[in-house]
């Protein structure tokens, strides 16, 4: 279970590699009127999904110790949105050392300078508002404003590294959020009839995952059909859905944030044609051929080239291209990406190891003939191949086809 413990594991990956006297700084970034959830950083190292708070990180001597920073209780917020955490509360879950209030922040922060401590913080402009990039570039100057000799560095390599090995803890997260997402695919493929819109099939998904304690979704759930499952990120979800489309899904829930992440291609109804079976098999074998490639040492680039590959070869012979560059006409994202607290996770972009959870997701999309396939499944690397996580998930043709007609 993810509790105290857990937390300082992760704590202490992170600052595995970071020298002694020094201090990382994780904000949760958000403020607390919004619903959405913290920094995925701050929560991995505290396991607090309370929005405002802030972490230090301190390493000396090779001791690492945690302080976590909370709003002092405010009457009138408590009214609207409920109180906040108090700093029992947030050492109790965190297993931090100690605890202080947010109007301590400078102090703290001023003390480590003055101490000599480098100062650490999370860079990451690509996934921070404008307001925090401006805010977090702001406390840099004044800091370097005030300490000259102040040494600022980057997290960012250091909460990769930690974040691209999953814990037994975490991986058993990501299977309690596959499995809730199998319940609701489940639901997808007995409620789906002509004449649906992709969003009222959607809802049985919603319903589904949400009864069986999904916290939440990976991200916006893509239910394409027909020529819409060409679309790779598809996302109104408003078209009518007819008896000769196929339906591709793209989806997932989350347990204590942890995601999921499956793609499932099925009939509307529940009855494949000759020609949408015969490249429904190519993806399918390709992704068997993948799983059978996925081992410590490779790279998702080298997985990508393996089923690309494959593809060169079953799209002649299909007739589908005659010359091995038209394959991205077909065929034009990749087959592997990590999965953890984020779909598309944090990770160091090393070659895979064991401990590592990523998809394997071949796709085929024809719009001339309104076919868009997509098989995606979660996979752990294991130290001689690979698990398939959502292994109970079907996918084969007999599978699916058998479970629709009940």
């Amino acid at each position: 279970m993810l509790d105290k413990e857990e937390y300082k594991l992760h704590r202490e990956k992170i600052m595995a590699n970071v020298p002694n006297k020094s201090a990382m700084i994780l904000f949760a970034r958000r403020p607390s009127e919004f619903k959405a959830l913290p920094d995925k950083n701050f929560y991995y190292a505290t396991g607090i999904k309370e929005n405002d708070d802030i972490v230090f990180i301190v390493k000396n001597n090779d001791n690492i110790e945690a302080t976590i920073l909370v709003s002092e209780y405010d009457a009138f917020k408590a009214k609207w949105v409920g109180c906040g955490m108090t700093k029992e509360e947030a050492i109790a879950i965190s297993g931090a050392d100690s605890a202080a209030y947010l109007k301590d922040f400078n102090t703290i922060l001023n003390t480590y300078i003055s101490l000599g401590y480098e100062m650490y913080f999370d860079f990451d402009d690509a996934n921070m508002t404008s307001n925090e990039v401006s805010e977090l570039n702001g406390l840099v100057a004044k800091i370097k404003s005030k300490y000259p000799y102040a040494v600022i560095k980057n997290a960012r390599p250091y909460l990769r590294t930690a974040r691209t090995i999953k814990t037994p803890n975490e991986i058993e997260e990501i299977r309690k959020a596959i499995n809730a997402t199998r319940h609701g695919i489940e639901a997808l493929m007995k409620n789906a009839k002509d004449g649906l819109y992709e969003y009222q099939l959607e809802s049985f998904f919603d319903q589904q995952i949400k009864y069986y304690g999904a916290d939440g979704y990976s991200f916006n759930t893509i239910a394409a059909s027909g020529k819409n499952s060409c679309c790779l990120h598809y996302s109104q979800n408003n078209s009518i859905m007819h008896n000769v489309d196929l339906i591709l899904f793209d989806l997932g829930s989350t347990n204590n944030v942890y995601c999921a992440d499956i793609s499932r291609t099925f009939p509307v109804n529940g009855k494949f044609s000759p020609r949408q079976k015969e490249i429904y098999e190519i993806v399918l074998n390709g992704q068997k051929l993948i799983f059978n490639s996925i081992k410590p040492g490779l790279t998702t680039r080298d997985l990508n080239k393996i089923l690309v590959d494959y593809y060169k070869v079953e799209l002649k012979r299909i007739g589908l291209i005659k010359e091995d560059s038209e394959v991205t006409k077909y065929y034009f994202h990749g087959v592997s990406h990590h999965l953890g607290l984020d779909c598309h996770d944090l990770c160091d972009y090393t070659p895979l190891k064991a401990g590592s959870v990523i998809s394997n997701e071949p796709g085929l999309y024809i719009p001339e003939e309104n076919i868009g396939i997509r098989i995606e499944d979660d996979v752990l690397v294991t130290e001689n191949g690979c698990e398939n996580l959502s292994k109970s998930i079907i996918k084969e043709i007999s599978d699916i086809e058998a479970f629709m007609k009940k």
